[in-house]
């Protein structure tokens, strides 16, 4: 997640390289995970892994989705709402 007000957003330009792109804005990724990521994935076999729930795909691809007016808000557990993202930006309340 990434504020609308950031560095590279500030620029007002697309870069049109992922890398730069994908941290101008909110994305999300579709396909092939991180096994880094998951705490206890380091030296696993891809069973293994697959077990642990990392997604093993031939593609990964970000989608950006961020937005001045963008608004987020998570449910936790107990079905509290929290706003995480308001007007494009973190949320105060967190």
């Amino acid at each position: 997640m990434v504020n609308n007000n950031s560095p590279i957003s500030n620029t007002g330009i697309i870069f049109y390289n992922t890398l730069f792109d994908e941290n101008a804005s909110c994305h999300l990724a579709l396909g092939a995970s991180y096994p880094e990521c998951m705490k206890g994935a380091d030296n696993k076999e891809k069973d293994e892994l697959r077990k642990m729930g990392v997604n093993d795909s031939k593609a990964h691809v970000d989608f950006m989705v961020g937005t001045s007016d963008l608004d987020i808000v998570g449910i936790t557990k107990d079905n509290k709402k929290i706003q995480i993202f308001k007007n494009g930006n973190f949320s105060e309340d967190l």
